[in-house]
């Protein structure tokens, strides 16, 4: 497990894209993403909706975010009252911003590792309460990366999982304990929310 701990300090300056934090305490505040080719930051509507979604369960919940790009769901969590998250990708460019935006914050609460998220969950399991998956498109990954956290033990018995997709893309072979609780589409993407069942 790779944590990337180092950066310039003036790597934020560099790094053109910006979003805005939308409740909690960093709420108004902006963070960094890279131009990256695939990443895709979860709009600002979709994001609202999804924590109104989750509104009782994020204070002192722990999470983890797959795929995590920008950052947008970690950072939104994390000031919502998150005890812990977790934010796994494997751009190392993204990571030292990921890194460097919650050094800004003073997010303690906030763990990056540089990682493949296949090759992660593939490891000793951590059961989380709380999952964001929003992979590059386009990749096959969503159902597989599903799949692994349900099977390598990374999910609580009521955990909740959001998962972001290209729109028509229907997910057929999900693991059969989960409940879709939650859906809507935005553009070209499709968000859902399940809670696991035991």
């Amino acid at each position: 497990m790779c944590l990337l701990i180092n950066y310039k300090p003036s790597l934020l300056a560099k790094v053109q894209n910006k979003l805005r934090i939308i409740g909690g305490q960093w709420r108004s505040r902006q963070i960094h993403f890279n131009d990256t080719k695939h990443l895709r930051p979860t709009p600002a509507r979709v994001r609202e909706t999804l924590f109104n979604w989750l509104h009782h369960d994020i204070v002192a919940s722990r999470c983890l975010d797959c795929y995590a790009g920008s950052g947008a769901l970690s950072f939104e969590a994390a000031s919502r009252g998150a005890a812990q998250v977790v934010l796994i990708d494997n751009n190392p460019d993204i990571c030292r911003t990921l890194k460097a935006n919650a050094d800004v914050l003073k997010a303690s609460q906030i763990k990056i590792i540089n990682m493949e998220v296949l090759r992660y969950l593939s490891g000793n399991s951590e059961p989380y309460d709380l999952v964001f998956l929003d992979p590059p498109f386009g990749q096959g990954l969503a159902q597989p990366t599903c799949q692994w956290l349900e099977d390598k033990l990374w999910l609580r018995a009521q955990a909740k999982i959001y998962v972001e997709t290209e729109r028509q893309l229907e997910l057929t072979t999900l693991p059969k304990n989960w409940a879709l609780i939650k859906s809507k589409s935005a553009g070209e993407v499709a968000y859902r929310l399940y809670q696991r069942q035991e």
